[in-house]
């Protein structure tokens, strides 16, 4: 009986101790790249786990692809590698295009929330409205908005769901704006949207003329650096031919080429690249 007593007493301090001391920091966890990726491309519903389940499912069918075509095992497993690379790159295609989709038809729905307050529309009215008078592409967002604010009636928090439906840097320029304005108050809120049009409406035709100016370019590096590779693929069907990069010379050939092209890639995309806006006060 007394060891028990002892026991509880011991267990009774050690509680007491613990209480006193403070828990132990928990590390942040570290930023995640595909979900901003997803959010981009309008993927937003789909999971890190099931995009990663995908990309390594693309890689095992280009895997066993080339190598029943090849017989040879490291041409198949560069090829693999390319293969679970290529929903990435068809993601971040997406993403682009619909980045570029948005600033194109930013500044007509600007346009259209100037008209909507200037005709005596609350502005959470004005936004609801673009789910069915507001360009083509911003439509479901402004949709979600509109039901967001119907059911919490809370403007804020409804902006900033809207904001993470977006996931665009002009959009989140123009939420906050709009977000100011409300807090604000006063009678320049159809100034600000027909100024805040206009510098949209210019920055739109600018990086569209420097787009177009260098495609070509960016396109034909594109095809350089895809050259090697399609030969390649094309020298699957030559079996005494494709055989060779089986040997260590030509594994080195291999992984050479591989390191060669990605950083030829990489460079041109940096050179290539126009200064891209961050999201605020994502």
């Amino acid at each position: 009986m007394g060891a028990v007593l002892g026991l509880l007493l011991g267990v009774g301090v050690l509680l007491v101790w613990s209480a006193f001391q403070a828990p132990a920091p928990r590390p942040a966890p570290r930023p995640s790249r595909l979900r901003p990726l997803l959010a981009r491309a309008g993927l937003g519903e789909i999971s890190e786990t099931g995009f990663v389940v995908v990309c390594g499912g693309c890689a095992v069918v280009a895997t066993a692809a080339v190598l029943v075509a090849s017989r040879t095992v490291p041409v198949a497993l560069v090829f693999g590698a390319m293969g679970g690379y290529l929903p990435v790159a068809i993601v971040n295609g997406r993403a682009d295009r619909r980045q570029r989709e948005f600033a194109e038809v930013w500044p007509e729905a600007v346009d259209n929330l100037a008209s909507a307050v200037r005709a005596g529309m609350s502005l959470p009215e004005a936004l609801g409205a673009l789910s069915e008078r507001g360009p083509e592409p911003l439509r479901e967002a402004f949709a979600g908005f509109a039901l967001d604010y119907q059911v919490s009636g809370r403007f804020a928090d409804a902006l900033d769901r809207l904001k993470d439906r977006l996931a665009d840097p002009v959009g989140d320029r123009v939420v906050e704006s709009l977000r100011v304005a409300r807090e604000v108050g006063g009678g320049d809120l159809g100034r600000l949207l027909r100024g805040l049009s206009g510098f949209l409406r210019d920055d739109a035709r600018t990086r569209s003329e420097l787009q177009s100016r260098q495609a070509w370019t960016v396109n034909g590096a594109r095809l350089a650096v895809a050259a090697p590779w399609l030969v390649l693929l094309m020298m699957c069907f030559q079996p005494e031919v494709i055989h060779r990069y089986s040997s260590g010379a030509g594994v080195a050939v291999l992984v050479g080429g591989a390191v060669l092209c990605a950083i030829a890639y990489r460079a041109m995309v940096r050179i290539g690249r126009l200064p891209t806006e961050r999201r605020i006060l994502s």
